[in-house]
Formats: structure tokens, C-alpha cells, sequence
């Protein structure tokens, strides 16, 4: 199995003229997006009980209180937690999502970490085999784009914890910086230089 490592010069210079702030945009909106936004707590008003008023306004000579479950009783209340109510979601634009992705591959080509090979194909499913395609690469961890993923290729790479495999639709900004280096599939990065 031969790979090629891509130069800066291989690139189009559109790829090279990306402002690196499209790239911190989109990975904080991508990071953002993935808030589950769980954390919640009750307010007085949502806290169970405490309908009648626990002791007479007057004559006990402490400070008058008119239900059990204001906050500062216990089981009252919470004052100003967090609530689910919160929407974390940023938007980001088509075209700025494209340009995240094209500076993230500027920069790994400059590091001599993006490789080209003509098949990321694990014939026999084997886990095995496809940690000795990776061992050929001899980088820390390895973003694998597929032109498509077939069965057995999928359930080779399946439990190597310092590789995933994605189509070039899952391709974007955030994973290509993520991963320490990429290989892709010879027709995929053909589309990914004529689309820029």
C-alpha cells in the first residue's frame, strides 16, 4: 500500500488565504452545540409543598415566614440555578463552515500530516489488519476519510481508539483539527480541491 503526503504547493491557494479565526469560530460553536444543557434545578415556585404558612405572623418573636419551602429552609427552593431553559446553540454559516475546514487542512499539510492513499480497505474485517494500515503512517492518532464504508473496513477500525473513520460528508473543521493527521482516499480529496 503506497500514501503520498501532501505539500503546501499541492494546495490551491484558496486554502492558504483562510483567515485562522473561521476555524476558532466554528470549533467553539461545534464544541457549544454538543451542550446537553441538563443541569436544572427547582425554584420555589416548582418545589412541592408549602402551601400553608407554617407558623402565626405575630406573637412567636421570630422572623415571619410564609411558606416552608422559600430557600432558606431545607428541601426549599433554589435561588438562581441553572435551569434547562438554556440554549446553547451557535450558528454557523455554509460558507464559513467551508473555510474552518480548509484552513484546518492548510495547517496539517504544513505539518506534512495529511496523506493520500488509493484504498481504506480492510478486506478481511479484522481489527489486526487494520492496526498494521495505521502502523504504516506512524502518527499518535489518524482521522480515516472513505469514500464509502463498506461492512468490514467499518468493523476492523471499529475498536481502535486512536483512529476514526468517517464518510466526506462527516468531514469538517473540528475533526480535521482534532485528529494529529489525516488519510483520505485518493477520489475524495480530488473533490475536496475542486470544491474549494
Amino acid at each position: 500500500m503506497s500514501s503520498t503526503v501532501v505539500k503546501t504547493a499541492d494546495l490551491p491557494q484558496s486554502f492558504l488565504e483562510v483567515h485562522p479565526h473561521n476555524l476558532y469560530l466554528y470549533c467553539k460553536a461545534y464544541a457549544a452545540n454538543l451542550r446537553a444543557s441538563n443541569a436544572h434545578t427547582k425554584n420555589r415556585s416548582a418545589v412541592s409543598g408549602g402551601g400553608k404558612k407554617p407558623f402565626a405572623q405575630k406573637g412567636g418573636g421570630r422572623a415571619r415566614q410564609g411558606s416552608i419551602r422559600a430557600p432558606q429552609f431545607r428541601g426549599g427552593g433554589v435561588v438562581f440555578g441553572p435551569t434547562n431553559a438554556k440554549n446553547y446553540t451557535q450558528k454557523v454559516n455554509k460558507k464559513q463552515k467551508r473555510l474552518a475546514l480548509m484552513h484546518a487542512i492548510a495547517e496539517k499539510v504544513a505539518n506534512e500530516k495529511v496523506f493520500i492513499v488509493d484504498s481504506i480497505s480492510v478486506e478481511s474485517g479484522k481489527t489486526k489488519d487494520a492496526k498494521a494500515f495505521l502502523d504504516t503512517f506512524n502518527q499518535r492518532d489518524v482521522l480515516l476519510v472513505k469514500e464509502l464504508i463498506d461492512d468490514k473496513t467499518f468493523l476492523a477500525f471499529r475498536n481502535i481508539n486512536k483512529s476514526y473513520l468517517i464518510e466526506p460528508n462527516e468531514l469538517n473543521g473540528y475533526l480535521a483539527a482534532a485528529y494529529h493527521a489525516i488519510v483520505i482516499e485518493k477520489s475524495v480529496w480530488e473533490n475536496l480541491i475542486k470544491e474549494s
